[in-house]
Order: structure tokens, then C-alpha cells, then sequence
């Protein structure tokens, strides 16, 4: 009987609660914001102590189950009571010798969302103007929007004559003619020259051995392009670097000779 009454006793203390609802902050810069208009403190001189308790008193009456928006409040109070731990300790001094407030990163970071806040309130008015505003479409008449002035060929014309027109004419073909490069539109089209490295690289071997003993200048004389040239080059080079063949210079100036160490293939 008496755990029946104390039931009822509950159920009667609950049915006579007062609901209390909180206000809704878009985050722990809201709150703080809100808290230092309420008190009527000067935002450079936040009474710490006063705001962190309050700020602790509205953390413990949010229901929330997202626990994003939970964590952001919680680290701002990690933060008012580490600001609030610094501010019993004795002051740090700066490189230039003066105190540092502890307060002053916090007081900035709500001036910028104070800022930003304002901002965001004055583009939602001039929206809400906007929306007031309304504007009647283009409407016209398929008569007039089918109107096209007439042209009076005559009065466009004047005192055009074909000698005039004759005139017009070779001055725009003098004008493209000065447009054309005089030394690049005598160049022609630049093709690609394929050279098989393996191609010439056989036939380099097969001239070693038939010759033994020859002039560099004379090899390269007997090649057709600027890129059969260049892939020669390559080639003896490869051919001394694994000993094919051995290249002389009796002189600084004098040709290169260049002599086979292959065997003739019979």
C-alpha cells in the first residue's frame, strides 16, 4: 500500500510539472553570445566565472541525441574552464613584455560570429524584400512582335557605285595579304621521319664488317635525313659502348675513324 501511494504521489509531481523549454542556439558561439546580451557584460571583459556557470547550467538542461551538436557544446566548456583555470594563475607576459589575457582568442572568435550573424541577418531581410517584389512578363502582340522595320536600300547605299564597291574590295584583299607571314607561309608541312633503331643498327653492323676501317663523316655523308643522322649517331655509340667497335682521332681537328672488332660472318 504505501509503494502504491508513493506511485501515485510521483505521478501526481509529474503531472504537475512545470515544462520548461530552452531556447535553440545554432552552436556554443550562439550560446556564449547570448549569455554576455543577457548579462549586459562588455564583450572585452567577460566575467568568466559568471558565463561558464551559466554556460554549464544550460549544458545540463539539453536533450539532444546528436552527439555532433553535443560535442561541439562540450568543447567550448572545456574551454571556458581552461580560460577559467588560466585566470587563477599568475598572468603570462609576451615577448613585448605585456600581459596576455587568456579571454582574447575567445573574445575574438565571438566578434568574427558576431559579425558573420549580422550578416547573415541582413541578407535575410533584403530576401524577404526581394520576395516582395514582383514583375510582369514580356506580353506583346504577334503583330508587333512579327514588325521588322523596312530597310531603304537606296538610303543604305547613298552614293555606293561599283567602282567604289571594286575599291572596298581590293583594299580587304591587300589587308588579309599583310596578315600572311612573308618568311612562315613559305614553310611547308612538317612531317614525321620514322627511323627503325633496330633497321639501323643492322646496317651500321653489316657496313663495320664490310669495311673494317672507316670514316665517321663518310657514314653519316650516306644517310638521307637529319633523323637517320641522329639514330646512326646513336647507334655507333651503342656499338663502342659494348665493344664492336673502336674509334680513333689522331688529331683534335682530323676525322674519326672508326674500326671494326666484329668477325666477318661467312
Amino acid at each position: 500500500m504505501v509503494c502504491e501511494a508513493q506511485r501515485k504521489s510521483q505521478g501526481k509531481d509529474k503531472d504537475m510539472a512545470i515544462p520548461v523549454k530552452l531556447e535553440v542556439f545554432e552552436g556554443p558561439l550562439d550560446l556564449l553570445l547570448h549569455l554576455i546580451d543577457k548579462n549586459k557584460v562588455d564583450i572585452y571583459d567577460i566575467p568568466i566565472v559568471e558565463i561558464t556557470q551559466q554556460y554549464m547550467d544550460y549544458i545540463r538542461q539539453m536533450e539532444t541525441e546528436d552527439m555532433n551538436v553535443m560535442s561541439e557544446f562540450l568543447v567550448m566548456a572545456a574551454t571556458l574552464i581552461d580560460i577559467k583555470c588560466r585566470m587563477l594563475l599568475p598572468k603570462e607576459v609576451n615577448e613585448d613584455g605585456e600581459e596576455e589575457d587568456p579571454r582574447a582568442e575567445l573574445v575574438q572568435k565571438l566578434l568574427e560570429y558576431k559579425m558573420f550573424k549580422f550578416m547573415s541577418y541582413e541578407l535575410r531581410d533584403r530576401q524577404v524584400d526581394a520576395e516582395k517584389n514582383f514583375y510582369r512578363g514580356q506580353h506583346l502582340p504577334k503583330e508587333v512582335a512579327a514588325y521588322r522595320q523596312p530597310v531603304d536600300y537606296g538610303e543604305l547605299i547613298g552614293d555606293m557605285n561599283l567602282a567604289r564597291l571594286n575599291e572596298i574590295f581590293k583594299a580587304l584583299l591587300k589587308r588579309q595579304v599583310d596578315k600572311i607571314d612573308p618568311i612562315r607561309s613559305n614553310y611547308g608541312n612538317i612531317e614525321k621521319d620514322e627511323v627503325d633503331m633496330d633497321e639501323r643498327s643492322l646496317f651500321v653492323e653489316a657496313y663495320a664488317q664490310s669495311h673494317r676501317r672507316f670514316s665517321f663523316r663518310r657514314l653519316l655523308e650516306q644517310q638521307d635525313s637529319r633523323m637517320q643522322i641522329i639514330v646512326t649517331f646513336l647507334v655507333i655509340l651503342e656499338l663502342m659502348k659494348t665493344g664492336k667497335i673502336t674509334i680513333s682521332q689522331e688529331n683534335i681537328f682530323d676525322d674519326i675513324m672508326i674500326e671494326s672488332n666484329m668477325c666477318v660472318s661467312a
